[in-house]
This record gives structure tokens, C-alpha cells and sequence, in this order.
């Protein structure tokens, strides 16, 4: 699948490309645009996922092969390249969640100007690939996901785990 400023539903903000929603192919996925793309939700390729600008995911970045960009590589959950397959960015890469790649990870390659260190840094919850072989590891640790229920009028905040045993019981008794 190749993605151009004419793919349906970009739309051009001025200083990047923005998606509403996810991205799934079956194939590689090759992002042919001037400007880095922001897509709100997920993005998801059965191949490979390369990009000569950024990419920017809310939710998470997953491909069946190589993932490369020519700029930096976020997401609002967790980054993945299939198999034994790595990761490579110009600048940083960054996911809240998990880091999964098969053999190498390179961040801050960028060949067209000096970079600082925040640029070259690989900042994940959980490192869960194979070698770093350039970039600064930052591996912060992942939140734990909480839910705000109303009790009696009030609001409580309670763990992921909870608020599904809850939602296990509240079932049950139905």
C-alpha cells in the first residue's frame, strides 16, 4: 500500500500529514509524502513500514517486516517490527508501551545535520527487542492503566485488573 498526499483521507495540516483513524495492510506500507504523518489511531502493515519523513501514531506501530523512517518514530502505545526484523530512524524513537524488534535497533542516524542526544534516544516502557545498536536507551517503565468508576457519587479511580474483575462480577450477576 502507498500512501501519497491524494490517498483518501489525508489531509494536509500545513506543517504534516494527518490521518483520522488506522492504517491496515496486508502489504508493506510505503509512506511517500513531503511531511511527516500523524495518524490518530493505529498503524498496522502484514510487510514493512517505511517513511522518508516521521511517523506519528496514537495509538500503535506494528509491521510484519522492517520498520524505517527517515525522521523520528512515535507512538501512543507500543512499536513493533516482525520476526527478526529491526527498527531505524533519522531521529528519536519513542512508544509508551513495549519495543519489540527482532535483531537491531538504530535511532538518530540522521545523515543531513548534527543531532542532540534527545535525538538519537530510544525512550520506551519496556525495551523487549534484540541489540540497540546505536541511539541512547530510556526505558521508563509502563504505566499502569487505570479506570475512574462513580461510587455513590464519587469518583474512584481503581487498576486495570480491578476494574475487569468488577466488570467479570457485574456480568455474572446479570
Amino acid at each position: 500500500m502507498r500512501i501519497t498526499k491524494e490517498t483518501k483521507g489525508i489531509i494536509d495540516e500545513g506543517y504534516r500529514y494527518k490521518y483520522e483513524g488506522d492504517i491496515e495492510t496486508k502489504e508493506s506500507l510505503d509512506i511517500v509524502l513531503d511531511k511527516g504523518l500523524f495518524v490518530t489511531g493505529s498503524i498496522e502493515a502484514g510487510g514493512s513500514i517505511e517513511a522518508g519523513e516521521y511517523i506519528k501514531a496514537g495509538g500503535y506501530i506494528k509491521a510484519g517486516g522492517y520498520i524505517r523512517a527517515g525522521g523520528y518514530i512515535r507512538a501512543g502505545w507500543s512499536i513493533e517490527a516482525g520476526g527478526k526484523y529491526g527498527i531505524s530512524a533519522g531521529l528519536s524513537i519513542s512508544c509508551k508501551g513495549n519495543l519489540t524488534f527482532g535483531l537491531k535497533c538504530f535511532a538518530g542516524i540522521c545523515t543531513w545535520r548534527t543531532i542532540k542526544d534527545e535525538e538519537k534516544t530510544v525512550t520506551c516502557g519496556t525495551f523487549c527487542g534484540g541489540t540497540l545498536e546505536y541511539g541512547i536507551l530510556n526505558e521508563v517503565g509502563v504505566e499502569e492503566e487505570k479506570h475512574v468508576i462513580m461510587v455513590d457519587g464519587k469518583e474512584i479511580e481503581i487498576s486495570h485488573e480491578d476494574y475487569e474483575n468488577l466488570k467479570s462480577t457485574l456480568e455474572e450477576e446479570k
